[in-house]
């Protein structure tokens, strides 16, 4: 079964101000953006589990018009911003890994 990583062009995350992280997916093949957006593996619950934090707080959004799909959530270390004691990703940009390891399955 292809990951998500497997089947996108582009895959990273970066800060989204001191207390969010935002991943952004993009592909060159609509057949394949189609193919992530519509997997069990692009939900909310899904992706907070990965991460965990709760669904709620995670944003799936989706940008037809250039084959995109952006994650919004908090980041892993709850209140503590980037570049705190407890921050171990100043930047954000080593946080795409679990959702790019989330298996995609056929036909979904």
């Amino acid at each position: 079964m292809p990951r998500i990583q497997d089947l996108a062009t582009v895959l990273r995350s970066k800060n989204a101000g001191p207390f969010q992280i935002t991943i952004d997916i993009m592909f060159d093949d609509e057949s394949n953006y189609r193919r992530v957006l519509g997997a069990s593996a692009m939900t909310p619950e899904r992706i907070g589990a990965l991460y965990d934090t709760p669904g709620e707080r995670v944003r799936v959004i989706a940008f037809d018009r250039v084959r995109a799909i952006k994650v919004c959530m908090p980041r892993r270390w709850g209140s503590h911003g980037s570049g705190s004691a407890f921050d171990r990703d100043v930047y954000g940009a080593q946080q795409h890994g679990p959702l790019g390891d989330a298996e995609v399955a056929d036909g979904a």
